[in-house]
């Protein structure tokens, strides 16, 4: 079984709401519509940009994201693209709204506040079922994509995983059965382009950081910076890499959802052995110090995943 996977709590080092700028910080509660009383940093995930619950003096809570084109420019342009995205994303789709945008020397989102937390980890059953079941929601709003939604193609997007795979090759890691089965993994992962091609707008960065179960049970998806045109149970498959390492049954899972059931066998295989491929690659770069955790989840994930495609293929039975 796979290392016990580090805590997904507090990965990120963030920005705080005292460290803003004052002129922001004015533009922001003029935005809000009230004086900020108190800010809640939300430090799951990996980016350093400032993301927090701002409580405002009328009793109202706005979850508001910021990064500075100067200093963060990376993830400044990335907040620019997810603003793009949610901007055109149809209410009927599970993701909290945007209600408004700053653009300058900051880039800053304000997005509705969704009382919700996190799916438990380890991940539950349940949740794992409300998470499906918005993705078919999700599925189905977003096919085709909405008038205005341009996003990059699946199999554009994801052919760069592929040389990941030419990196590991160099310096293989050491993983059961890795050395033996390195081969016919990448061969597998080189079959990805016949299969994720599709209609659908497809979230492609969901772990349960940017998951919210809602009071009544039903999961909603942020951070949708990275949308591509893809196969309709991408996002389901991708997301079942965390329960699978929880110790989930996810092969059961795959049987019994409307939108995995169906995908031949070798297609789901071509998919783990390509993000794989980037899971043992990025787990051995540098460390970003506002993300001392990254290779760390990067690396359980990897050994998730290797092993998940191991037994599936029957290597080492």
């Amino acid at each position: 079984m796979p290392s016990v996977p580090p805590p997904t709590r507090d990965t990120a080092v963030r920005l705080e709401w005292h460290v803003l700028p004052r002129p922001l910080r004015d533009a922001v509660a003029a935005r809000c519509g009230s004086p900020v009383v108190a800010a809640h940093s939300r430090t799951r995930g990996f980016t350093p940009g400032f993301a927090s619950v701002l409580e405002c003096e009328d009793g109202s809570r706005h979850f508001v994201k910021a990064a500075s084109l100067r200093a963060q420019r990376m993830f400044a342009t990335a907040y620019r693209e997810e603003a793009r995205k949610l901007a055109v994303i149809p209410a009927e789709v599970p993701a909290p709204a945007l209600q408004w945008v700053m653009d300058d020397e900051w880039v800053v989102l304000g997005i509705d506040h969704l009382e919700g937390r996190h799916p438990a980890r380890p991940w539950r059953r349940e949740e794992l079922d409300a998470c499906l079941d918005s993705l078919e929601v999700v599925a189905t709003e977003l096919t085709p994509p909405p008038e205005g939604l341009v996003v990059s193609d699946a199999v554009d997007d994801l052919a760069p995983f592929l040389e990941h795979w030419e990196v590991v090759r160099t310096a293989p890691p050491d993983l059961p059965l890795l050395a033996e089965h390195l081969d016919e993994a990448v061969e597998l992962a080189r079959g990805y382009a016949a299969v994720v091609g599709g209609d659908t707008v497809v979230h492609s960065d969901l772990r349960d950081d940017n998951v919210l179960i809602d009071g009544a049970g039903r999961a909603w998806f942020c951070d949708w910076n990275f949308p591509v045109r893809g196969a309709s149970w991408l996002d389901s498959l991708l997301l079942l890499i965390g329960p699978r390492g929880d110790g989930l049954d996810v092969d059961q899972v795959i049987a019994a959802r409307p939108l995995l059931r169906d995908v031949p066998a070798d297609g789901l295989d071509a998919v783990i052995a390509l993000v794989t491929g980037y899971f043992l690659k990025s787990m051995a770069d540098p460390v970003p110090p506002t993300s001392p955790r990254v290779r760390d989840h990067q690396r359980w994930q990897a050994e998730v995943c290797w092993e998940w495609l191991c037994q599936r293929r029957g290597w080492g039975s």
